[in-house]
């Protein structure tokens, strides 16, 4: 599995982080320090001296209980306990609720070459923050061939051959109302054990591919409103031309699903052929899809009701 990484200075960005002490030379250059673990570590057992499952690639957050701690000690044993902290070469140390800077910790960061910042932000706030944004830059990846548009509040992943109407069908849906994310190539994080989320390279952000027109500007011509940097994928429509020898879902009573990164989406397939109005089609599997989510499935409705009818038990 590839391994990816990100540049602290990414990281403290967005994050409202003033430094404390910075390295000369590349150690201090935050565009050169780069972050490999999405996990952090608050070393309240390092500073009881406890390093037995301890791993030096995640970023350490000191907050107001460690502060605390440290404090009660005096000046000499501060000293041995963060020397032995910083010696382990961690990437970065934070410092949360801006805490009392001590000595030891300027004089073990200088030692080891180790930047240390500080947040205005509560600890949990700082750890929030940064272990969503770590989950963004470090998640698994994949570049997928198709059209991911927000239908409604949900987030859409058409894909099918190339020439089926992937684009068509998305520029009808930004006609009616709603949002591009990506046109022909969707780049797919796993953020979460639960969520896949995509976006367009910025290469070719915000441009639709029309056969016959070419390249379109979809923000220049319907607006900001129209777009958007990126979006979870609840539902995965498979576009195909029709068959007669196919036989296609009528009633929905089986859940498909399509895998992603290790992730199953729920999907659809819907054929195409003259006639059928697809913005529309994809428009209320949207509506149908949350609808699911939420516990109702019209299909398994007509059952019960046939079942009653029928005077069968549900169970």
């Amino acid at each position: 599995m590839e391994q990816y990484k990100v540049s602290l200075a990414t990281l403290i960005k967005g994050l409202s982080l003033e430094s404390v002490y910075l390295p000369e030379g590349e150690k201090g250059d935050p565009e050169k320090i780069f972050i490999t673990s999405t996990e952090i570590n608050r070393p309240a057992l390092q500073l009881a001296d406890f390093y037995d499952c301890f791993d030096p690639k995640r970023i350490q957050i000191l907050g107001r209980e460690e502060a605390s701690y440290v404090a009660k000690m005096c000046p000499e044993k501060r000293a041995i306990v963060f020397d032995r902290l910083f010696a382990t070469s961690v990437p970065v140390v934070f410092l949360a609720h801006k805490i009392e800077v001590f000595p030891e910790i300027v004089a073990a960061a200088k030692k080891y070459q180790v930047p240390v910042y500080e947040s205005d932000d509560t600890t949990s706030e700082l750890s929030y923050a940064l272990i969503s944004a770590l989950n963004v830059h470090l998640a698994q990846r994949i570049t997928m061939h198709g059209v991911l548009i927000e239908v409604y509040g949900e987030g859409i992943l058409m894909i099918g051959d190339s020439g089926v109407g992937k684009s068509e069908t998305a520029m009808e849906l930004l006609k009616r109302g709603h949002r591009l994310i990506a046109d022909d190539a969707v780049e797919i994080k796993r953020v979460s054990n639960k969520t896949l989320v995509g976006s367009a390279p910025e290469m070719i952000k915000y441009l639709i591919e029309l056969r016959g027109i070419g390249l379109v500007d979809v923000r220049r011509i319907f607006g900001m409103g129209a777009v958007k940097e990126t979006e979870k994928i609840d539902l995965v429509v498979q576009l195909e031309p029709w068959s007669a020898d196919k036989q296609y879902e009528r009633l929905g009573l089986d859940n498909n699903y399509y895998d992603i990164l290790g992730l199953k989406k729920p999907t659809v397939t819907i054929p195409i052929r003259p006639g059928r109005n697809l913005a529309i089609i994809i428009e209320v599997a949207a509506m149908n899809n949350r609808q699911r989510r939420m516990g109702y499935n019209a299909a398994e409705e007509l059952n019960k009701r046939l079942m009653q009818n029928m005077g069968l038990s549900l169970d």
